[in-house]
């Protein structure tokens, strides 16, 4: 048996089973089997003398078989009758009887684990976990140890792939191939972490000896995978800079002091830093690759604009991609407000009347426009840039990784900047970004009020509306948030379109009232987004569409409806889309009267905290990763299998610091990458996640 060999070739699998681990567990080979994770463990390595059991124990008990008994009382069973010479038990099966009768022969030595009862005076376990051995039960795969329980979905339950036979093939497979487990690890780094071997981490996280046994092997299979990912994304990077050379480019001021000095507020220092930042990569002889993380109401606009500034002054263009038209406009306007006169500046979007969008084409390939802004229509066929310097992508999660490629093949090699108004904790940012380089605002603008956050219980409803309709009767405006587009009978909660109604019909009759949501179309949420910026709109319901970028400054109040349906990060989101004028604005987390403690206690984060970074660090440790990143609609904190990067932070910091450390000895770095994909072409053994998973994140 070898480790690349196919799934179906291994005993008692075939085609269809093997049809079915591939699809459920994305086992393919006797490789993907080894790295199988272990979902949870089950410590039954203490046995117990039967006499000493007591019912209600989770026990693990010895015996030889004395005799098996079928017994009809309304429904067959087996009685599987086992001592140790201190006393006997009944093992009592239901089902299979035929089976289990031929399966436990008199004079058979077996192991028994599971709950004690006692039935008219016997003791017995109800369908134990059972193992059989000659002498000595130390060699057990199934119970008398700390056994393994694996993730089993119903359709490979169906198949039968039950815990006990993933057990029995992964002990079977690891007898075959331990020996033919290569350590990827240079030895000098086992040496310096005192680590296991590969090999002996994938027996121990399978069938450890101990606890601590299993806790070595988990941190080296988790260092694999921090260390590997780490290693691959500097290639990248590395690669990128060596390959792609241009003279270095002393910077041209005179449109970004212009900017400067007319702009009528005093920049933060974490916006001047972020600029220097990208001013200096900008003169690089090599692209700029950097993600801009700034906090809600930040003020990241302001730095991209600094930073085409610089490009437009070299007569280069720049293309600036957001992911709503909202989010465009938006920035075309904040550009054109501070724009230095002679810079050109055009905006392109799907509603863009057809003739207009002819025009800016033909103008930004002749290289009339120096700074274009739009939405996925900058990359439609039509649109093509002389010279095009540097890309912006705002909220660039928003985009797919095919949409971002064909704006960057618009430019030879141009500079990248993303921007994210997520603040991300640095252990996904080192994760997830890790072939970028990194620019934090953390500061918010001078003179802008904090927005007071409020708990409040549904049972103040009356007061809630009495000061909703004050601040409105000032001339102020709301948003009114619920989790939910339709009522639903199963979830209980409210729903936009119910508070719509109510508002509209009952409570505020003699106000405008609008409702957004992500089930209309886009021209729809505009005409509401637009008439509420207007100040058309006195009450916007929405769902959470207006979750990132929306700035309307006379909005001053923010209700969140159901906040415990929500992540910490994403509340604290909502809550920046207020306190974006010169009106002190109010946040209110308006929540069911029966909330757990732990659920006030985690809303209380938010009331105590205006500090996005902060507020994402607790959420991730509250939520783990997946569930931060929406990664069921990310999709990248699923790449790990061993390592949790909340608990294993320390890990990946000296993970990264060792793959830099190697890759700096390394003189052909395009030699070592096609290397790695040669190698590992059919393989995961290197970081126990499929090589090519890990990859498209480099691609």
């Amino acid at each position: 048996m070898v480790l690349n060999q196919d799934i179906e070739h291994v005993k008692g699998i075939g085609p269809k089973r093997g049809a079915v681990l591939r699809e459920e567990a994305g086992i393919s080979t006797i490789e993907d089997l080894m790295y199988y994770a272990p979902r949870r463990y089950l410590d039954r390595s203490t046995l117990l003398s039967i006499s000493e059991c007591r019912a209600g124990q989770e026990v693990t008990v010895t015996g030889k078989v004395i005799e098996t008994i079928i017994e009809r009382r309304g429904r067959s069973l087996l009685r599987v009758i086992i001592s140790d010479g201190t006393d006997s038990l009944a093992g009592v099966f239901f089902g299979g009887i035929q089976y289990y009768q031929k399966l436990f022969s008199p004079g058979e030595n077996v192991l028994f684990s599971g709950k004690i009862d006692n039935f008219r005076g016997l003791k017995q376990i109800v369908h134990p976990d059972y193992d059989f051995f000659d002498e000595s039960p130390s060699e057990s795969v199934h119970t008398g140890r700390i056994i393994p329980m694996y993730p089993s979905g119903e359709k490979l339950k169906k198949a039968g792939f039950s815990s006990r036979v993933f057990r029995k093939l992964i002990h079977s497979a690891l007898e075959e191939v331990f020996v033919n487990v290569e350590d990827p690890l240079p030895k000098e780094l086992i040496s310096q972490h005192g680590f296991l071997s590969l090999a002996e981490s994938l027996r121990e996280i399978h069938f450890p000896q101990s606890f601590e046994a299993l806790s070595h092997a988990r941190i080296r299979l988790a260092y694999n995978e921090l260390f590997f990912l780490q290693y691959y994304l500097a290639l990248s990077r590395g690669l990128l800079r060596s390959k792609i050379t241009r003279d270095k480019t002393p910077l041209d001021k005179t449109y970004y002091n212009q900017f400067i000095s007319a702009l009528p507020f005093e920049l933060t220092s974490d916006q001047q830093n972020a600029i220097k930042e990208i001013s200096d990569d900008l003169a690089n002889p090599f692209p700029m690759n950097r993600l801009l993380q700034g906090d809600v109401g930040s003020g990241k606009t302001v730095v991209a604009l600094a930073g085409c500034l610089h490009t437009s002054a070299w007569k280069l263009q720049s293309a600036v991609m957001a992911p709503t038209e909202i989010l465009a406009v938006q920035h075309h306007k904040t550009f054109t407000q501070f724009i230095p006169t002679g810079v050109r500046i055009a905006l392109l979007t799907g509603s863009t009347p057809a003739k207009e969008k002819k025009r800016i084409a033909e103008d930004t390939a002749a290289g009339n426009i120096d700074i274009l802004i739009g939405t996925h229509a900058l990359i439609e066929d039509r649109v093509q840039f002389k010279n095009l310097r540097l890309i912006v992508i705002d909220e660039q999660h928003r985009f797919g990784v095919n949409q971002r490629a064909l704006l960057h093949q618009k430019g030879n090699s141009p500079d990248l900047l993303v921007m994210t108004a997520t603040p991300i904790p640095r252990s996904l940012t080192l994760t997830l970004y890790g072939d970028l380089d990194i620019s934090l605002i953390r500061e918010k603008p001078k003179g802008r009020l904090p927005v007071k956050t409020l708990i409040l219980s549904e049972d103040r409803e009356k007061g809630l509306y009495t000061s909703m309709e004050k601040y409105i009767s000032e001339g102020r405006q709301c948003y009114y948030i619920l989790p939910l587009i339709n009522e639903s009978d199963k979830s209980g909660l409210a729903s936009a379109v119910q508070m719509y109604e109510k508002f509209s019909i009952t409570v505020f009759p003699h106000r405008k009232v609008a409702l957004l949501h992500g089930k209309m179309n886009s021209g729809e949420k505009d005409d509401v987004m637009n008439r509420f910026k207007t100040g058309e709109i006195d009450i916007l319901v929405s769902t959470t569409v207006i979750e990132v970028g929306i700035d309307v400054a006379n909005a001053t109040v923010m209700i969140i409806h159901h906040p415990e349906r929500f992540g910490l990060s994403q509340l604290h989101q909502l809550r920046g889309r207020v306190g974006r004028g010169m009106h002190q604005s109010f946040c209110i987390l308006f929540h069911p009267k029966n909330i757990s403690s732990e659920t006030k206690d985690r809303l209380s984060v938010l009331e105590n905290n205006d500090d996005g970074f902060a507020i994402a660090e607790k959420d991730l440790s509250i939520r783990g990763a997946g569930d931060f990143l929406g990664t069921r609609q990310h999709g990248e904190s699923s790449i790990f299998e061993f390592a949790d990067i909340v608990r294993d932070f320390s890990l990946l910091e000296s993970a990264k610091k060792d793959a830099e450390c190697i890759i700096e000895k390394i003189s052909d770095l395009e030699h070592e990458i096609n290397e790695i994909k040669i190698r590992h072409a059919d393989t995961r053994y290197v970081t126990g996640t499929r090589l090519t998973k890990v990859l498209s994140l480099i691609s």
